[in-house]
């Protein structure tokens, strides 16, 4: 094939990514064959005679990721501008635009450099490995956004992502990527050969097609709602969120929030749910009780005797010296203080948890590696910030009401990561609360991919999930993904609902991202063949 034909085929994947991607109706299943027109480009790539063929490869797989990426995210720039500004939200809208990007083209790369020294089938394995190990580490390092993780994609069609339970979104990776390398050779096998070896080939991606989408339908119509029933009431306020710490009085905002509380909670009502930094106070946490807001909420809760309350606030913590990284030194007083995302959880007794947003926005909320960056914290105390960003909490917590009921709390887009939401699960939560304002992304798609992505949370954990976010969506989900109820867009509005408050320990949260962990393994051990091929037996 012609080079020239290459990079239409390159866009052509790039197109069909974006199409199956959430929140497009209907049209998932593309995802299982979205990367064959660059699987074919690249084929031809590979058996050329040209000259720098890793560097046309790079090349090629880039602008396939590089506009998806992009077309898929392109709202992150408001957000990140909403919380830093013009002169941050540039350079910060690289990590999900382009770092993402270069992750899964240096995937392919690798692929092509290990095709040169090992068989087909080891490179293909090696691709798998390299792409899924990339997808794990932009979940795990401080420059994390797993927000295009391949898994992620089935949210769009959740009733074939019921095997999650299993799995995690790693599992869905690694069949989305499998299903593409076999339509791939099928494709060619079609056009090469004549005969057995054609519908073989077929017969093989329809296999791995067929198998998975019939177990995950059986589990999906056979599933049961497991635990006893608990009444939620989840609040929407709909206050701008660029208004919301300056021109609107914290007394009217809580105001709006208990009305839209009482209009349909009732006395038998176990919890209810604000979304994130509703609260517009900044807290000292080891003085709460000392605010007048506060001793409002728990007259406001006298009503619900059964009653707990979740909500975002913003808190602080004082030390008399540096405790932790994210620490800031205050001049005036000599002290160090922490500021945080929080979820705070009030009843009726003497009892009030926090609980800390520990998966902060790269570069936005939090300095990637604050402690190689610490020699910088002057330079950004400057700009208005400083190298450590928000505090954090390092493992996660569960929030126990004094009835003993355990919920998971979620800030934000900590709903990514299903491992983290696990340990919660695993720790004792029987629901998932997950508080959040999605108003700084205006009315784009983002807000609807964050809402479509707790389905997979529900799946995994077989946990219901009550979501509030600020402008929207909200929503009740069900165990197998269901969204039950759910609000329209920018609308103050409440909803209520029975959810079901669950025990049952799945294996996907007992064992975590083992798959994820398991191919980083094998990826090392596979990239080490090429440095290895290359000069050390020469």
């Amino acid at each position: 094939m012609k080079s020239n034909k290459n990079y239409p085929l390159a866009l052509l994947s790039a197109f069909l990514l974006w199409l199956a991607w959430p929140p497009m109706p209907f049209t998932t299943p593309l995802l299982l064959i979205a990367l064959v027109p660059l699987f074919i480009a690249l084929d031809s790539i590979f058996n050329s005679d040209a000259e720098k063929k890793g560097k046309k490869v790079f090349l090629l797989a880039g602008t396939t990721f590089l506009i998806w990426n992009t077309a898929s995210t392109y709202w992150v720039y408001n957000a990140i501008k909403a919380y830093n500004g013009t002169f941050v939200a540039i350079p910060v809208s690289l990590i999900p635009y382009g770092l993402g990007a270069f992750l899964m083209t240096s995937a392919f790369w690798l692929f092509y450099r290990l095709s040169r020294y090992t068989s087909k089938k080891v490179a293909y394995f090696g691709l798998v490995a390299f792409y899924i190990a990339l997808e794990y580490l932009q979940q795990t390092w401080d420059l994390a956004f797993p927000w295009m993780t391949l898994g992620n994609g089935l949210a769009g069609m959740h009733q074939l992502a019921q095997w999650y339970d299993y799995t995690g979104i790693y599992g869905g990776s690694l069949w989305i990527l499998v299903s593409n390398i076999l339509a791939f050779e099928a494709y060619k096998k079609f056009k090469s050969d004549s005969g057995y070896l054609k519908y073989r080939a077929i017969g093989i991606w329809a296999l791995v097609l067929i198998i998975p989408i019939s177990i995950s339908l059986i589990k999906y119509f056979n599933a049961e709602q497991q635990g006893t029933p608990s009444n939620v009431v989840v609040v929407q306020p709909n206050i701008d969120p660029y208004k919301k710490l300056g021109d609107i009085p914290p007394s009217e905002q809580i105001k709006i929030l208990t009305h839209l509380s009482d209009s349909l909670a009732q006395p038998n009502t176990e919890y209810i749910i604000w979304p994130e930094t509703a609260l517009p106070i900044y807290a000292d946490e080891d003085k709460v009780r000392t605010y007048p807001e506060i001793t409002d909420l728990q007259q406001f809760l006298n009503k619900y005797k059964n009653g707990s309350l979740i909500t975002g606030i913003e808190t602080i913590k004082i030390y008399p010296d540096k405790r932790t990284v994210s620490a800031k030194y205050d001049e005036r007083s000599g002290q160090y203080w922490d500021n945080f995302n929080a979820a705070m959880q009030l009843e009726n007794s003497a009892n009030i948890q926090f609980y800390h947003k520990s998966k902060l926005v790269p570069g936005a909320e939090k300095m990637p590696f604050p402690k190689v960056f610490s020699f910088m914290d002057g330079v950004f105390s400057e700009l208005g910030g400083s190298v450590s960003g928000w505090g954090w909490q390092e493992k996660p917590s569960v929030l126990y009401a004094q009835s003993g009921i355990g919920a998971a709390p979620v800030v934000c887009y900590e709903s990514l990561w299903g491992d983290w939401i696990g340990q919660q699960v695993k720790d004792g939560a029987q629901f998932i609360a997950i508080i959040t304002n999605d108003g700084w992304w205006g009315n784009t798609s983002g807000k609807d991919q964050h809402e479509m992505y707790a389905k997979l949370r529900a799946i995994e954990t077989h946990r219901d999930i009550a979501r509030s976010a600020n402008t929207g969506i909200s929503c009740f989900i069900n165990q197998r993904g269901d969204i039950t109820q759910h609000t329209k867009w920018w609308t103050r509005t409440a909803l209520k609902g029975d959810i079901n408050l669950n025990d049952e320990i799945t294996f996907y949260v007992k064992s975590g991202d083992i798959i994820a962990k398991f191919f980083c393994i094998v990826a090392i051990l596979l990239a080490l063949i090429i440095p290895y091929r290359k000069w050390i037996k020469k």
